[in-house]
């Protein structure tokens, strides 16, 4: 089964649509922000995606700068981002896989 990467939970967003892509995995605790040194933040979030694989995703909540840095660590192990997308609207989560090797044409 895949496991879906929350990047930071903030305790009172409904998760259950995420839970059919995968285990919910927490990464940051809610209150956690980048703000003068980085580096713990960063070290807490390599070790916690060190299992992550092309099959699991990325779900984007949180502080912008460990969305930020989370998204460069698995492009940076992975060459892709695998990503859960939340469409309010319909109210599901749609799955985006974006290819950063990919140099074709730019859509305009």
């Amino acid at each position: 089964m895949a496991t879906v990467y929350l990047i930071q939970d903030f305790g009172y967003w409904n998760l259950v649509p995420a839970k059919d892509f995968g285990k919910i995995k927490v990464l940051l605790p809610p209150r956690k922000q980048i703000i003068f040194s980085s580096a713990p933040v960063v070290q807490r979030l390599r070790e916690g995606l060190r299992g992550i694989t092309k099959d699991d995703f990325l779900l984007l909540s949180g502080d912008p700068a460990a969305i930020g840095a989370a998204s460069a660590i698995v492009a940076e192990k992975l060459g892709e981002l695998n990503l859960l997308k939340w469409d309010k609207r319909e109210g599901v989560y749609y799955p985006v896989r974006i290819n950063l090797s990919n140099y074709g044409e730019i859509d305009e």
